[in-house]
């Protein structure tokens, strides 16, 4: 007897064979779907309600799905939230990928735009949690310096710089740290003006500083 081919095997397949074959993609779709909604809720409620109020049951009503399902993708809060904030992570990297700036001024302005955001503000909400939450410290910790190495990585490129020359490498980290100061400085109020001027000047000074 010759080998059955798949066509055969199709056809001798069950009805419920050939569904079970048939709905399992789009189940792996809307199962990808429903976390890449519980991840955009976490980010929304981490920024607009802090670490505090922003529970499992709270995520999952504004994601549209029940908290079994919620657990079902994230089993505990600390899953949810540094999959939310690792989410946050990968969409400021992706950002800056795209930058297409063509001035120093207008890389500044790029990175400081990062740091200006509910992205951001996420992510800050979750800092401070981390720093008195023991379940979440070092998984936050870990993400922050992988998030922070990339983004200098990053940042080099943009700004076409010379590592091997004393102090560029100083310079980029310092600009990084400027910009997330800026980021801290809109928690409270709008600084859009003053933070205009600081981009400009940083814009001047990273031209003199990386030739």
């Amino acid at each position: 007897m010759g080998a059955v081919t798949p066509a055969e095997r199709l056809e001798r397949a069950t009805p419920g064979d050939r569904e079970s074959k048939q709905d399992r993609e789009p189940k792996q779709d809307r199962s990808r779907a429903t976390r890449q909604r519980l991840l955009e809720a976490a980010v929304a409620c981490l920024a607009e309600l802090g670490w505090a109020r922003s529970t499992v049951s709270v995520v999952a009503e504004r994601a549209g799905v029940s908290r079994g399902a919620a657990q079902h993708h994230f089993p505990t809060r600390e899953d949810l939230f540094t999959a939310a904030v690792e989410y946050v992570a990968e969409q400021r990297s992706h950002a800056l990928r795209e930058v297409s700036a063509k001035t120093r001024a207008e890389v500044v302005a790029a990175l400081v735009d990062l740091y200006t955001g509910p992205l951001f503000r996420a992510a800050l909400h979750l800092w401070v949690a981390a720093s008195h939450e023991e379940q979440l410290h070092a998984r936050v910790a870990e993400l922050e310096a992988r998030v922070g190495r990339e983004t200098h990585r990053i940042a080099v490129r943009l700004l076409d710089a010379d590592e091997s020359r004393p102090g560029v490498r100083e310079t980029v980290q310092g600009l990084l740290d400027m910009a997330r100061g800026l980021g801290l400085a809109n928690v409270l109020t709008d600084d859009t003006a003053r933070r205009e001027r600081v981009v400009r000047q940083w814009g001047e000074l990273l031209d003199e500083a990386l030739g």
